[in-house]
């Protein structure tokens, strides 16, 4: 599958160097160089999370590392960007997500800071962490774990703390917390089940489960669990019925039915 997407994905950015030539030496360099979807993702967010201090070179070997180490990073990115083609209509091409689409871009760079995180390189974790929150504004905890087939949408405030947790299927949009009540220490940040959708805006506090299915409104303030299948909003927020799908995070639907 590797392969037969970065075959597609070459075929759209020669076609895209067709319709626009003066782009050329960008999309060159940013895919057609590169002999693997790992080679581009390395070198794309080396170059945008270095810094006077860390140059990209440096950063580069610690992401290729990474990259080449652990075959099961590339496999979560390429299940990300399959979820971003699917359920994003903006998205008419997997190269955009790639190279345009910051929520995209911080979610594949916390996952190589996570990996660092499990090796005890936590000083070079929370680096990536801090620059993707200035770069990207995006701030996710190096020691959050992050399933599969996650759409960060727009992506612009998004905030996922450190004991957060969340499994396959998930959507969210911009301006999100999942975050913590306050002063509570250990276990103490959102739980996210598969299927749910997050709409712009909302915050999710505490040690609380959003079970699968759920769709969050947007601007909601959730301090409580919340039961599958079930729509919320409100400050703080209630329940007032049930999305129109078992999935709404695939189907990105912000209807709800009536409250049972």
């Amino acid at each position: 599958m590797n392969k037969d997407l970065w075959a597609s994905i070459r075929d759209e950015i020669n076609e895209q160097i067709l319709n626009e030539p003066d782009l050329g030496n960008y999309l060159s360099k940013r895919i057609l160089q590169h002999g693997d979807l790992e080679s581009a993702i390395s070198e794309l967010l080396s170059g945008k999370l270095a810094s006077e201090d860390m140059p990209q070179p440096v950063l580069k070997g610690v992401f290729d590392e990474a990259l080449r180490t652990d075959v099961s990073i590339i496999e979560l990115i390429t299940t990300d960007l399959l979820a971003i083609r699917e359920r994003d209509p903006a998205v008419k091409n997997y190269s955009t997500a790639i190279l345009h689409f910051k929520g995209f871009q911080a979610l594949q760079s916390y996952r190589i800071a996570h990996w660092l995180w499990h090796k005890e390189r936590c000083g070079m974790a929370l680096y990536i962490q801090s620059q993707c929150s200035e770069v990207f504004g995006v701030d996710i905890h190096p020691a959050a774990r992050i399933g599969k087939g996650i759409l960060l949408d727009h992506a612009t405030g998004i905030v996922i703390g450190e004991t957060c947790v969340l499994d396959d299927n998930i959507s969210i949009l911009q301006g999100v917390t999942l975050g913590g009540t306050g002063k509570d220490s250990g276990d103490r940040h959102p739980k996210i089940q598969t299927g749910v959708l997050i709409g712009a805006g909302a915050n999710v506090l505490g040690n609380v489960v959003i079970g699968e299915g759920a769709w969050i409104g947007a601007g909601s303030v959730v301090l409580n669990d919340v039961e599958a299948h079930s729509t919320v909003v409100g400050i703080p927020a209630k329940v007032v019925g049930r999305p129109r799908t078992e999935q709404p995070a695939l189907d990105m639907d912000h209807h709800q039915n009536d409250k049972d």
